[in-house]
């Protein structure tokens, strides 16, 4: 039954019953997924744009959002809005107004404005710390994200349409994120003043297996001079040996690796197999483990934020991480053949893997992120040596 909050025009609603009301931002109407937080206090536009949050709702833990507003440049999915990323958002206070010489003049630089055009869905003015408590203690909960101007909302509906959600176990995203087509990248890193510059690709020569990747990764190994080629997630390991690269990537992407992996495996063993330089990242880490002989397990909260301490056992750094991932590989499950490289040093967890006897390595965190904010960029120079 629909009922009118007074001063409500935003709700979030979990699959439990618990209702937040607040004041709704963003696209109207209603978004399903599952609700995480994240902990970065900068990159509130690449976090919204990343396809490894399709089909979840991201709870900023930094109250502050909207002041650097948005542009052109820091989307990091190919292309799509958020059906193929972050569903919804929310923040303690309301997004405020921009502030930055990056920010696209007029409302089609604020960040409330961006969000309406890209369909996602907002709710301000909530206690996000008791939120992403209730997270942290229990997990992340099935919800629905909605807001309407007029303040009617069926809580019960809302309710039973979170309760009937099956979750993110079991669903293969990475189709969807993906791209249809294959196509060529020369777009270098980020260079003040310059912007992204083209970049001449004279070096090895790279496919990226496009599991739902993000444009910095593609700039990072185009960085380091190679020629970038991206295909499809479904694009098989013959099609991608026979256009006789140096190096294969396989990308980040959203769902769950086991899902994805009934089709992507299969092709992963023979790309290990055929002896090429291989590096994973975040998604396309874990299904390298899964070929490897490894399992993947769902996370209760999962890692999102860009103040992750891991540690390189191969040469005792730490570095300081950007995560966002809700399965992991059980470190347990190993095989001997396989050497763990990175851990987690908030809770141990496996946050990179190597082959001992081939050019074939992984890890789950995001060296392209910048949230060092160059500690795990040598992953791309590591990756390049080993193309010789």
């Amino acid at each position: 039954m629909t009922e009118l909050l007074k001063g409500v025009t935003g709700v979030l609603v979990l699959a439990d019953g618990t209702v937040l009301q607040g004041v709704g931002c963003g696209a109207t109407g209603e978004a399903l997924g599952e609700v995480v937080f994240n902990t970065a206090m900068t990159g509130y536009q690449e976090i919204l744009t990343d396809p490894s949050y399709m089909s979840q709702i991201l709870a900023f833990t930094f109250p502050h959002v909207g002041n650097v507003g948005v542009n052109v440049e820091d989307v990091e999915q190919m292309g799509g809005g958020s059906e193929t990323a972050a569903r919804g958002a929310i923040f303690r206070d309301l997004p405020t107004d921009p502030a930055n010489w990056r920010a696209t003049p007029g409302e089609g630089g604020t960040l409330d404005g961006w969000m309406t055009r890209r369909g996602v869905v907002g709710l301000a003015g909530v206690d996000t710390r008791a939120l992403t408590a209730a997270i942290r203690d229990n997990g992340a909960p099935h919800a629905v994200i909605a807001h309407d101007p007029e303040g009617r909302f069926d809580l019960e509906a809302l309710v039973a349409k979170a309760r009937a959600w099956t979750g993110l176990v079991g669903l293969d995203l990475a189709r969807d994120a993906s791209t249809l087509q294959a196509f060529d990248w020369d777009e270098g890193v980020w260079d003040w003043p310059e912007g992204y510059p083209r970049v001449d690709a004279a070096g090895k020569s790279v496919v990226v297996i496009d599991y739902g990747v993000k444009r910095n990764i593609l700039r990072a190994l185009a960085s380091t001079g190679a020629k970038i080629t991206v295909v499809p997630a479904s694009t098989t390991a013959e099609e991608v040996l026979a256009r006789n690269p140096d190096g294969v990537v396989l990308s980040n992407g959203p769902g769950d690796p086991a899902a994805t992996g009934e089709y992507a495996v299969p092709e992963i063993k023979k790309l290990v197999d055929s002896g090429k330089p291989l590096m994973g990242i975040c998604l396309g880490h874990q299904m390298l483990a899964l070929a490897l002989g490894a399992k993947t397990v769902k996370m209760d909260q999962g890692h999102h934020g860009a103040n992750h301490p891991v540690k390189d056992l191969t040469t005792g750094k730490v570095e300081i991480v950007s995560m966002n991932h809700g399965f992991t590989v059980d470190r347990d499950s190993l095989p001997d053949a396989v050497q763990e490289t990175h851990v987690s040093l908030f809770d141990g967890t496996n946050c990179g893997i190597a082959l001992k006897d081939r050019p074939v390595f992984s890890v789950q965190h995001h060296p392209e992120a910048s949230p060092g904010p160059t500690d795990s960029l040598y992953l791309f120079d590591r990756f390049r040596q080993l193309m010789g």
